[in-house]
């Protein structure tokens, strides 16, 4: 189950990356909407109860990542 999140995870940061360029044109319509996904994401797993064996935490830090990637990715391509 974790590296199915790891893998989701890297999938996810790879498509926005590739969808970088041509959201930069657009004011990265793509890349906010995902931020704002992810978001809603960790609100979710924040709000739910237990820790389903370590995953649940495992899915927060995983989702908190990805956050961090898509402002980063965001803030890169507005310099460059």
């Amino acid at each position: 189950m974790r590296r199915s999140i790891v893998v989701a995870v890297a999938t996810v940061a790879f498509l926005l990356g590739g969808a970088a360029n041509q959201a930069h044109a657009e004011r990265q319509p793509r890349m906010r909407d995902a931020l704002a996904h992810l978001e809603s994401a960790l609100s979710d797993l924040r709000a739910a109860s237990g820790d389903k064996g370590g995953h649940r935490a495992q899915a927060i830090r995983l989702t908190e990542q990805a956050i961090t990637s898509v402002r980063d990715g965001i803030q890169f391509d507005n310099r460059h």
